[in-house]
């Protein structure tokens, strides 16, 4: 319905226009090219693609630490993902400057590992001078190890312990002298004649001594000053190094032209190992859309000695799927591709959907305050910014659900809840009645139920008549009409009666409905088991329908109330704000605080019920309306194309 047709595409031509061959195909983003499965040699540039990825993370982890030291202040086009359009020939300049902004990016990482580096050793030299502070008092280096009579030990017990305790534990000739004590260590320094050293030694073993391990020969007043000293400089040099990186980011331009440009080389190379090679030629191999055929023909042929050959596909080919809808249908393909591109004997879902998705999304939303809302701010983003085609035609989406919404509230009477009967009354001593050009569905809830269910099963038998078109179209004309017909009566019959349940119903659509439903019931119990060769699986098939049938149709129908459920919970809330707004008696506090509560209230009220009709309205398409003739399974053509991050090309694509 809307999905284009795909020509398989064979392309010869001589080995020295390989690569601008490529380079053009990339840009105009039209073929999706496939690995030839000829027996041609091919080519081995796995080496090639791994130096671009390098290179391309590189100029990327450049930019993520200049986006540390000098964040850019993002305009709103950059926060909606706008690329910077380049023309061709200033793609050429800036290519050539390739190896000096690659400089650029390793200076910015080295900087950046200095910096890392530094910072490590400042928090290094740190926990040594903590561990210092307890030696301090001691004016000997903590390597110390005696004069030529005497030998010196310096080190901790695990307790607290005077020194008096200490020499009591050691041999005659020992003098112990106290550091530092807490009630978890004791460090001490100890003297002794070398003739009692190793008595000590083994006095203290017992007594749990841990001798220090400094190496410095330096007292420990010296050690924390040098590291001082050291940490200073670290923190100069850090300094420098930011400077530095901050000076670079007039770069940052460059860096992601970079980061595009070695994209782009490396998936060109990942192509080119797609293809096969001759002595003199190369072959390509993929599919392109049909409409693009005639005029990427003639634009290769006019620049380049090529051979070019389009066929159809065969059924076993796994051709791609590009869709191609109206403008009022384009913008929900998103939803489609959300939930899978068409199988080969599927229709496009997405103009079937789009009305209904439209319709939906505002009666659940249902304010035309909001409507208004996200009327006006879709409509200034598409006029004042250059937008990317998936975020234009994200907005236009929500610009028709804006619209939507704006009806169904001004149909419903709500503008920001009741705002408008609530300033009448509190400020304008007004009673202002109902603003609604239908009704309002809080004081009639039951007439919104009855048309959600009313709408629900229109857009159920949409589905129904997608299946019935495509069962037509593949020749099993009586399967399509025997699979829809007792469905479509089994509805119709028991909707009154349904209904009937819930609000008086006309006698004349009570009694057409009951044997429209007996006529539907026996019809879909006779019918549906016909693939059954035997009488009993005949029937007992037919039975198993009928209560598939019942029971599927009867939730699907149920699932559609959440447009009551939503809607009432939007204007319910907005409601509640304004109450809370004007609760003051003072008519002064009352206007400030309904300015702020209606500010944030409604804000808050908006972007909650915004998600919920969003997320509900997708599930109202793909379990209820998709389940009845969608099967999906599809792979989206992907073309080679100019995926860059930041730049695009300012000339025209040929599928412009």
């Amino acid at each position: 319905m809307a999905k284009l047709k795909m020509k398989k595409i064979e392309l010869i031509a001589l080995l020295t226009d390989s690569k601008k061959i490529i380079e053009l195909l990339q840009r105009r983003g039209v073929v999706e090219i496939c690995h030839n499965e000829e027996e041609l040699s091919g080519t081995n540039v796995t080496s090639i693609i791994s130096e671009f990825e390098k290179f391309r993370s590189t100029a990327a982890q450049a930019l993520d630490i200049l986006e540390i030291y000098a964040p850019e202040k993002a305009g709103i086009a950059q926060m909606i993902g706008s690329r910077t359009e380049v023309e061709k020939h200033a793609f050429g300049r800036e290519a050539m400057q390739i190896d000096r902004i690659m400089n650029i990016a390793g200076e910015i990482i080295r900087n950046n590992r200095i910096i890392t580096d530094s910072e490590a050793q400042i928090a290094q030299n740190n926990i040594k001078s903590d561990t210092l502070e307890q030696w301090k008092k001691l004016d000997v280096p903590l390597d110390f190890k005696g004069t030529a009579a005497t030998s010196a030990i310096i080190g901790s017990l695990s307790y607290m312990a005077d020194s008096d305790s200490i020499e009591a534990e050691l041999p005659e000739g020992c003098y112990c002298e106290i550091v530092s004590a807490s009630k978890e260590q004791t460090n001490i320094f100890l003297l002794c004649s070398k003739t009692v050293y190793e008595e000590a030694m083994n006095a203290l073993r017992m007594m749990s001594f841990i001798p220090v391990s400094e190496t410095e020969s330096k007292t420990p007043s010296e050690l924390i000053k040098l590291y001082s000293q050291e940490n200073s400089d670290l923190q100069q040099k850090i300094t420098e190094c930011e400077n530095r990186i901050i000076e670079l980011q007039t770069e940052r331009k460059q860096l992601k032209f970079a980061v595009d440009y070695l994209q782009m080389r490396k998936d060109k190379y990942d192509v080119l190992s797609s293809l096969g090679f001759t002595e003199t030629t190369f072959v390509l191999n993929g599919y392109i859309p049909e409409k693009y055929c005639e005029s990427l023909q003639k634009e290769l042929e006019a620049k380049y000695t090529v051979f070019i050959e389009y066929t159809d596909p065969s059924d076993e080919d796994d051709v791609p799927v590009l869709l191609e809808n109206s403008k009022f249908s384009s913008p929900v393909e998103s939803i489609t591709r959300m939930y899978a591109m068409p199988g080969k004997k599927d229709v496009d879902p997405t103009p079937v959907m789009s009305f209904f998705y439209y319709l939906f999304f505002g009666m659940m939303l249902s304010d035309a305050g909001y409507g208004l809302l996200m009327l006006i701010g879709t409509t200034i983003a598409l006029k004042r910014f250059k937008l990317e085609e998936s975020m234009k035609k994200t907005l236009i989406m929500f610009r028709n659900c804006g619209i939507s919404t704006l009806i169904w509230g001004a149909l419903f009477g709500s503008w920001f809840g009741d705002i408008v009967q609530v300033i009448g009354k509190e400020f304008c001593g007004k009673q202002i009645g109902s603003i609604a050009l239908w009704f309002e569905p809080m004081n009639d809830p039951i007439k919104l139920l009855l048309y959600a269910f009313g709408l629900g099963i229109l857009h159920l038998f949409l589905g129904v008549a997608v299946s019935f078109r495509m069962s037509w179209d593949d020749g099993r004309k009586l399967d399509a009409v025997l699979d829809t017909l007792p469905i479509y009566m089994i509805v119709l019959g028991a909707a009154p009666l349904g209904a009937s349940i819930l609000t008086d119903v006309p006698a004349v659509l009570k009694s057409i409905g009951t044997p429209l439903l007996l006529s539907g019931v026996v019809l879909l119990v006779l019918t549906s088991g016909r693939s059954s060769k035997s009488v009993f699986g005949k029937f007992f098939g037919g039975l198993y329908a009928l209560y598939n049938t019942a029971t599927g149709y009867l939730g699907d129908i149920l699932s559609y109330s959440r447009l009551l459920a939503l809607g009432l919970a939007t204007g319910s809330i907005a409601s509640v704000i304004n109450l809370i707004g004007t609760m003051p008696q003072n008519l002064v506090l009352k206007a400030i605080l309904l300015v702020i509560v209606f500010i944030v209230g409604h804000t808050v009220n908006l972007a909650i019920n915004l998600l919920g009709a969003y997320v509900h309205t997708d599930r109202l398409q793909f379990v209820e309306l998709f389940s009845k003739f969608y099967t999906g399974g599809g792979r989206e053509f992907a073309p080679l194309t100019v995926n860059t991050k930041y730049i695009k090309f300012k000339e025209e694509n040929i599928n412009e």
